[in-house]
């Protein structure tokens, strides 16, 4: 059978698998297929797009585990990306550390000053959470932009080309072989996080955000668990500014600022607030967009110049009523819309 009309566990393995029918091995499958011919189907600009895209799935995962999962609102995304990314050029260029023990040491040392940055959470909620995580991009941004220390004095840090052991990324095939590690790395992190709510703590996150008070009655502690969201969030994020350092070999605190952290915000609101796959659905979806947009409009500006002279505009615009429209008909993300249509094909012909 293609579907199943119900889920019917003889056992706790069973009920624990990540997958329960064929029809969820065969789309697995599919993806894995696709995902392995997918750099022999696209040219280098494409592939290019790509691996930003693996980077962002990895930052809107971890983001949407602090939001999403733990309901504690973050504006601070592209500042512990700058940490990550920063921390990791540091120790590999003039530290001289192996780049995987560089990148390591950048999740953690992002992981502790997330969690530094996490504690107006134990009294704040919201809105004014929300402001609260805004001052930590600031300050960070602030401090890279004007301590002369972290760049010399030159205003950004080049960082060598990738080597690890006796591999070595080479110019010609620079995109094609980055796609190989940024997609087993994103894969890892992904299927990280969604183990983590297969867990103790991951129950303790979603308690924390369905209602904190009855959490802290049935015996959750709120300031561990609140702490430990933004440090497991921030680790993530640090992770994908490490990699975004090696993969650009440029750091530099413009590519971390205000306009960052609101991208990642909307990943997971149009990918699905709640869920390890919207994430993947939405970093995929907003880092589409403006390429995608860039393509129509060098389609059509002989006949419509108009679409060329204002395409900035035009993609801040797309931006913002994307984000408006899936608040009105699916604030749920596009992770809903999947799961309505498989259910449509599970039950059809009936409508229930």
């Amino acid at each position: 059978m293609a579907t199943s009309t119900g889920l019917y566990h003889r056992s706790y393995k069973a009920e624990l698998a990540m997958r329960h029918t064929r029809a969820e091995y065969s789309r697995l499958l599919m993806i894995i297929l696709g995902l392995i011919a997918l750099p022999y189907l696209v040219n280098i600009y494409w592939l290019g797009i790509v691996n930003t895209i693996l980077i962002a799935v990895i930052g809107a995962v971890g983001l949407n585990i602090l939001t999403g999962f733990t309901g504690q609102i973050s504006l601070g995304q592209g500042g512990f990306l700058a940490v990550g990314a920063y921390s990791s050029a540091i120790f590999s260029s003039r530290g001289g550390m192996p780049v995987v023990l560089s990148i390591v040491l950048a999740v953690l040392l992002t992981a502790v000053i997330g969690a530094f940055f996490g504690l107006p959470a134990l009294r704040l909620k919201g809105l004014y959470l929300a402001i609260a995580t805004l001052a930590s991009q600031e300050i960070i941004v602030f401090v890279a932009r004007r301590w002369r220390w972290l760049t010399e004095g030159e205003g950004f840090i080049s960082v060598p080309r990738l080597e690890i052991g006796g591999f070595k990324v080479e110019r010609l095939t620079f995109e094609w072989q980055w796609y190989w590690i940024l997609l087993v790395i994103a894969v890892i992190s992904t299927l990280a996080a969604r183990n983590i709510f297969r867990t103790g703590l991951g129950r303790a996150f979603m308690a924390v955000r369905d209602q904190d008070i009855a959490a802290a009655a049935i015996g959750v502690n709120l300031t561990r668990t609140k702490v430990t969201a933004f440090a497991v969030s921030s680790g993530f994020v640090g992770l994908a500014g490490a990699l975004t350092a090696h993969y650009t070999e440029t750091v530099t605190w413009e590519r971390f600022t205000l306009d960052v952290s609101i991208t990642y915000l909307a990943m997971i609101l149009v990918g699905g607030l709640g869920s390890i796959a919207g994430a993947v659905y939405g970093a995929t979806f907003i880092s589409m967009l403006p390429p995608l947009l860039t393509e129509l409009s060098d389609a059509v500006k002989t006949n419509v110049p108009f679409i060329a002279e204002q395409l900035p505009a035009i993609k801040n615009a797309v931006f913002g009523l994307v984000i408006i429209l899936f608040l009105i008909f699916e604030p749920r993300g596009l992770d809903r819309m999947w799961q309505r249509m498989k259910d449509y094909v599970r039950f059809w012909p009936f409508r229930y």
